[in-house]
C-alpha cells in the first residue's frame, strides 16, 4: 500500500458509528457510500461479476439510509437511495417542493411520547385538562412520494429528495394502480398529495421468487425493493413491480378548507385514495401509547413492513401555529418500535478525532448480526459513559442498535475475568498529530488542541467547508480534499479558490484528467457569493451550526458587522459581548466559543484570506409591512394567552429580531406577570414596555 493510499485509509469513516459522525464525516461517508454502491450495481448489472455478498451490498444500502436518516440535507443528487442498479438516477428530472417534505423526529420511550405531547401543550399554552386530539397511524417502512393534481388530473410526481427538491419520477407512478389519473368527485384547483410507495410482504416475496428463477437479483427488503422500482429510468419496468400507495397528508393546497387531519383522511378517500385503515384518532397521551402497543402486537401480522407510529396533532389551525423547527414540525412525531440487541465481544476501545478535535472512544467488537446488519463497531460516546459501565477490553458486552440503526453498547454481562482486565486510560496525546488532549473543564468531551496543526482537524474543516450545506463545492469529497491537502495545495478555505492555478498539473493526476478539472473548478467559481449565514456555518466555530450561523447573518447582517463585532467580543468589549448575548439562542459557552476562534491570528488570517475571494451575500430583509418589522423585541415574564416561544416565532415571522436581554437596542419589551431585572432593564435604557394584551394587538392576534 502506497503512503497516499495508508493515509487515506486512515480518515476512512466506514466504521464509525453511525451516531458518532459529525456533518462533515457523515458527508464524506455518503460520498463514500455512493462510489461504492455505483462500483457494485455496475459489477452485478453490466458485468454479471458482482465484486461482494448480497448481505454485504445491503449493508452498505442500510448504512446510507441511516446516515441520510439522521442527516436529512446531505442527501446528495446521486444518492444510491435514489437508484437501483445502473444507470444511476441522474437521468430524472429536478422538481422543487412547493412545500417542503420534512422528515420527523423520533420518540423511542415513553417518556418521549409523554414530553412531545407536553411540549405541544406548553407551546400552545393548553391547560392539562383542555382538549387536544391527534391522530396516529402506522409508520410505514416504504418510500416517500409527492402527488400533484391540478383540476383533478395527475400532472407530476417526485420523491422526497432532500426535503426541498426531489426527483421527476411522474411516468413510473402512472404504473401505479392505486395512483390515481384522475381524482374522484369534486376536485381542488390545486392540490400536493404525498404518501408512501410500499411493497406487502407476500407481493414481495413472490417478486423475489420470481427474480430467483429468472436469474435476477434477489432484493433485501420490501422497503430497498419499492424505492428501487419507482426510480427505475424504464417505466416499464416500475410496471412489473407489484407497489402500492397510502395517501396520508398534503402539501400545496387550493381547495375548500380542510380542518383536520381525520378530516383530509376521509376526503383522500372520497378523491380516490387507499388510505391506512390502522388509523385511529387519540385523545391524550394515554391513548396514543395504547394504540403503539396495539399496532405493535400486530406488527409481525400487518401485510406490510412498518417501523413504528406516526402521531400528529389533528387540527391544522393548531399545526400552523406550532409550525417547524429546523427540519422537522414541531407537531407530529415518529414512535419508533424498540431496538433489536445481541452479545459480542468487545476488543478494543479506540478512539477517533472530529473535525473540531473531539476524541471520541469507539468500540471494536467481535462482528455480530443485529437486526439484519452485521455491527463490528460501536459508540462509547465519552470516557465518563466508559467508567459509568465499567466497559473494558476483553468483556462481553450487550450491542443494540438505537431506532435499528445506530450501533450502541447497553451494558456490560459481568463474569469473573471483569476485574482483573485493566481499566480504560484516556487519551492524554492526540493520536494524529500528537498534541496534548485536554478535556475543558465541565465538559464531557476531550479535545485536540492541535487545531489547524493537526491533519484529522485540518482536511475535517476543509471538508465542512465545501459541504452541500455550506460552500457546496461539488467534488470537494474527503478523498480530493485529502490529496489536495497532501500536495500542499489545500490548507485553508481561500486555497479552494487558488486551485485554479495547479489545474494543469491536476490534470495529469490518476483519477483527474481535464473535464473533471473543468468541472471542479466550475464548481469554485460558482462559490464566489454564498448567503452569509453558509460562510459563517462553513468556517467551523465549535457550536455554530446552520441555525446559529442564519441568526447571527439576520443579526449583523454583513461580513464586515460581523467580523467587527466578533473582533470586539474577542478583545472583551463589554457592549459587543452584551449585544452578541443577547441574541436569542446565544449563551455564555456559544459566545466563548466565538469569542476563542476569533482571538486565534491565523483564523483571522484565514478569513480575510477567504473574503478575498467571496462576497457574502445579505439575507433576505425582514418583513416590512408589519408594525414591528425590524424592531428588536424582549418577551419577559408569564404570557397566558400564548406561550413564550410561540410569541417569540410569531414576531420573528413578522419580521422582528427576538432578543434573550434588554440593552439600549432594543425596541419593546412585552412583559407579563413576574417580569423582573428585564422589565428593570427596559425602564433603565427607557425601552417601550406593553402587556400581552397590547401585543396580541400588535400581532393581528386580538
Amino acid at each position: 500500500m502506497t503512503a497516499r493510499k495508508k493515509k487515506a485509509a486512515a480518515k476512512d469513516f466506514s466504521t464509525v458509528a453511525v451516531e458518532d459522525l459529525s456533518m462533515a464525516q457523515a458527508e464524506a461517508e455518503l460520498e463514500r457510500l455512493a462510489k461504492a454502491i455505483v462500483k457494485h450495481d455496475l459489477a452485478y448489472h453490466a458485468k454479471d461479476a458482482p465484486l461482494i455478498a448480497d448481505a454485504d451490498y445491503d449493508a452498505l444500502k442500510r448504512r446510507n439510509d441511516a446516515i441520510e436518516k439522521r442527516f436529512p440535507l446531505l442527501t446528495r443528487t446521486d444518492s444510491p437511495s435514489k437508484k437501483v442498479g445502473a444507470p444511476a438516477a441522474a437521468g430524472f428530472a429536478k422538481v422543487r417542493h412547493a412545500v417542503p417534505m420534512l422528515s420527523l423526529d423520533n420518540a423511542f420511550a415513553e417518556d418521549d411520547l409523554r414530553e412531545f405531547v407536553a411540549r405541544v401543550r406548553r407551546f400552545l399554552s393548553l391547560p392539562d385538562d383542555a382538549p387536544l386530539a391527534y391522530s396516529a397511524e402506522p409508520k410505514i417502512d416504504g418510500l416517500s412520494i409527492s402527488l400533484l393534481y391540478e383540476n383533478g388530473v395527475f400532472t407530476k410526481g417526485a420523491t422526497r429528495g432532500d426535503g426541498e427538491e426531489g426527483e421527476d419520477v411522474t411516468a413510473n407512478l402512472r404504473t401505479i394502480k392505486e395512483i390515481p389519473a384522475k381524482l374522484q368527485g369534486k376536485a381542488p384547483a390545486a392540490i400536493e398529495v404525498r404518501g408512501e410507495i410500499y411493497m406487502t410482504r407476500a407481493d414481495f416475496l413472490r417478486m423475489n421468487q420470481e427474480q430467483e428463477k429468472a436469474g435476477d437479483k434477489v432484493f433485501a427488503n420490501p422497503r430497498n425493493a419499492a424505492a428501487g422500482a419507482v426510480r427505475q429510468l424504464d417505466p416499464t419496468i416500475t410496471a412489473k413491480r407489484p407497489l402500492r400507495f397510502f395517501a396520508y397528508t398534503i402539501g400545496r393546497y387550493e381547495g375548500p378548507a380542510i380542518e383536520t387531519q381525520a378530516e383530509l383522511i376521509r376526503r383522500l378517500g372520497e378523491w380516490g385514495f387507499a388510505t391506512n385503515p390502522e388509523t385511529r384518532s387519540c385523545a391524550d397521551a394515554d391513548a396514543l401509547l395504547a394504540f403503539y402497543e396495539h399496532i405493535g402486537a400486530k406488527r409481525a401480522s400487518l401485510p406490510y413492513d412498518i417501523d413504528g407510529v406516526v402521531y400528529k396533532v389533528d387540527r391544522f389551525d393548531l399545526q400552523r401555529r406550532l409550525g417547524f423547527v429546523a427540519r422537522s414540525p414541531r407537531w407530529a412525531i415518529a414512535h419508533k418500535f424498540p431496538a433489536e440487541r445481541a452479545q459480542t465481544k468487545l476488543l478494543k476501545i479506540d478512539v477517533q478525532v472530529g473535525r473540531t478535535g473531539a476524541l471520541t472512544p469507539v468500540a471494536i467488537l467481535e462482528p455480530v448480526n443485529v437486526g439484519g446488519v452485521m455491527v463490528a463497531r460501536a459508540t462509547l460516546h465519552n470516557e465518563d459513559e466508559i467508567a459509568r459501565k465499567d466497559a473494558r477490553e476483553g468483556d462481553t458486552v450487550v450491542i443494540q442498535r438505537a431506532g435499528d440503526v445506530i450501533p450502541q453498547i447497553v451494558e456490560v454481562v459481568a463474569d469473573k475475568a471483569h476485574d482483573k482486565r485493566p481499566r480504560f486510560q484516556p487519551f492524554e496525546f492526540c493520536p494524529i498529530c500528537g498534541s496534548k488532549a485536554v478535556r475543558p473543564e465541565g465538559e464531557v468531551v476531550r479535545r485536540c488542541t492541535g487545531g489547524l496543526a493537526c491533519d484529522a482537524q485540518v482536511v475535517e474543516r476543509l471538508r465542512h467547508f465545501a459541504m452541500r450545506t455550506a460552500f457546496d463545492i461539488e467534488g470537494l469529497g474527503e478523498k480530493n480534499v485529502e490529496e489536495l491537502h497532501s500536495l500542499g495545495w489545500l490548507k485553508r478555505p481561500g486555497d479552494v479558490f487558488r486551485l485554479k492555478d495547479h489545474a494543469a498539473a491536476l490534470a495529469k493526476r490518476d483519477g483527474w484528467g481535464e473535464k473533471s478539472v473543468e468541472k471542479l473548478l466550475a464548481a469554485i467559481e460558482a462559490r464566489r457569493n454564498v448567503p452569509l449565514d453558509r460562510f459563517i456555518f462553513a468556517l467551523g466555530i465549535r457550536q455554530v451550526g446552520e441555525a446559529t450561523g442564519r441568526l447571527l447573518a439576520q443579526h449583523y447582517e454583513t461580513l464586515e458587522k460581523w467580523r467587527a463585532a466578533m473582533i470586539a467580543v474577542a478583545k472583551g468589549d463589554e457592549a459587543a459581548h452584551a449585544e452578541l448575548l443577547a441574541i436569542d439562542q446565544v449563551g455564555e459557552a456559544l459566545v466563548a466559543d466565538i469569542a476563542a476562534f476569533f482571538a486565534e491570528k491565523h483564523n483571522l488570517e484565514a478569513l480575510d484570506d477567504l473574503a478575498e475571494f467571496v462576497t457574502p451575500i445579505p439575507l433576505e430583509k425582514p418583513r416590512t409591512d408589519s408594525p414591528v418589522a425590524g424592531k428588536t423585541i424582549v418577551f419577559t415574564g408569564t404570557l397566558v394567552k400564548m406561550s413564550r416561544d410561540e410569541a417569540k416565532a410569531r414576531a420573528q415571522s413578522m419580521g422582528a429580531k427576538v432578543a434573550g436581554s434588554v440593552s439600549k437596542k432594543t425596541d419593546l419589551v412585552v412583559a407579563g406577570p413576574g417580569a423582573g431585572s428585564k422589565l428593570a432593564d427596559a425602564q433603565k435604557h427607557g425601552v417601550e414596555v406593553i402587556d400581552e394584551d397590547a401585543w396580541l394587538k400588535l400581532a393581528g392576534l386580538a
